[in-house]
Formats: structure tokens, sequence, C-alpha cells
């Protein structure tokens, strides 16, 4: 599928390949397929789009949160700051494909997450609340993880993204080599309160990690069939 682009530690291995099925099968996701050849239809993107922000509002609430738990001052600033990264980085392309998709703040803040967004969003905040450390850290690691390496996998694919591609921004975003160091820092992290717990804890962890890829895929299927809730009685 790919080349590692950054250090993957032991039980970060161990953790990708109790999920491989579900990781890998992103990959060959209609929606991911059709947007790395450009074919993907634009309502189905602003669709994801929409949801990403929503979903990324939950992901820096919970590293948020997981700061709080953290005692090292290193590990507290890095999760702040990761906090962070997931608002002021990420939304500048959400403004940018908000203008030319028609959705704004006002959009995201009005739309409701789909079952999937919503049940992902809950899984994240339970590992982080009412888990260990490193459950917490298990359950916040493959969204930036399947990205960045998936960016960087569809990069290799494609050669060159053209400026004409309706979603060059998105893949160049991803495909940045300089989210290596995030991930780096990231799965250092895992690995050292990994080396801090027992095995009953790290199962745990690993169950929160495999979730976490379910949903990630389950995020492409909710933006490929424009998921909604069921009709309320």
């Amino acid at each position: 599928m790919t080349s590692n682009p950054f250090l993957i530690p032991p039980f970060a291995e161990r953790c990708r390949t109790s999920a491989n099925s579900s990781f890998g099968a992103s990959y060959k996701h209609p929606f991911v397929t059709s947007l790395a050849d450009g074919t993907l239809d634009a309502q189905k993107f602003r669709f994801y789009q929409i949801q990403d922000a929503l979903y990324l509002e939950s992901f820096s609430d919970a590293c948020a949160i997981l700061s709080t738990k953290v005692t090292d001052p290193e590990d507290k600033l890095w999760l702040v700051d990761a906090a962070k990264m997931a608002l002021v980085v990420e939304s500048q392309l959400h403004i940018g494909y908000g203008k030319k998709l028609g959705y704004d703040a006002n959009t995201i803040r009005t739309t409701e997450p789909t079952p999937n967004n919503l049940a992902y969003q809950n899984h994240m905040f339970a590992s982080v609340t009412k888990g260990s450390i490193l459950e917490g850290f298990a359950a916040i690691a493959p969204c930036p993880w399947l990205y960045i390496e998936l960016g960087q996998h569809l990069l290799r694919e494609l050669k060159t993204i053209p400026d004409s591609h309706p979603y060059a921004d998105w893949l160049r975003m991803y495909s940045d080599p300089g989210f290596n160091e995030y991930m780096e820092n990231l799965l250092g992290r895992l690995e050292k309160y990994a080396v801090l717990t027992d095995e009953g804890t790290k199962a745990k962890a690993v169950l929160a990690f495999q979730q976490s890829c379910n949903y990630e895929w389950m995020f492409w299927e909710q933006a490929w069939t424009e998921q909604i809730w069921p009709s309320r009685i």
C-alpha cells in the first residue's frame, strides 16, 4: 500500500497491525479514489468538508481534555498546540473551499453531525474522559495518521498535482511532509505511555485505536452516501 513516511514505534505498530483491515480499506473507498482522480462530485465534497469541520472541533476538544490529564508539561503543551492546530491550520482549507462551494462558518454551525460523525466524536470523548491517557492518545491517533500517510501515498500515485485539479489544495495539504514531525511526536507519546502501563490498559488502547480506524472508514462512507438521520416520529 505505502511505505511509512515517519517513524512508527512498537506499540503504534501493534495498534496499526490490529486495525490494518479498516485502515487499509480507507485507501480503497470510492470517496478517496474519486477525490484523488478529480471525479468526486462537488456536492459530496462539500458535504464532507462541512462534516469534517464539525469533527475537527471535537478533535480539538478531545486534545484539550487529554491535556488536562497528563502531568508532563511538554506533553501538555503539545496537546494544547494540537488542539489549536486542528482549528487554525485546517480551518484555512475549509475557508478556501467554502468560498468555492458556497458554505461558511454559519453553515457549519447550523449543520447537524451525521450519525457516523457523531458516533466518532462520542467515541473520542469517551476515550479521553473515561479511559487511560494511553487510550486517549490511541483514540486520536488514527485521524492524523491516516490522512498524512494517505496524502503522501496519493501524491506518489499521482506523481504531480496540477493546479487544475479540483481538490488540489486538499491533496497538497495532506501530502505535505512537514506533518511527519507531528506524527512522530504523537506516536512517540503513544509509545511513552504504553511503556508505563500494564497489558490490560494496552489492550483497551488497541481497541480504541481499532474503533477510530473503523470510524475513519465510516466517515468517508457518510460523505459518499450523504448520510442523513432516519425520519423522526
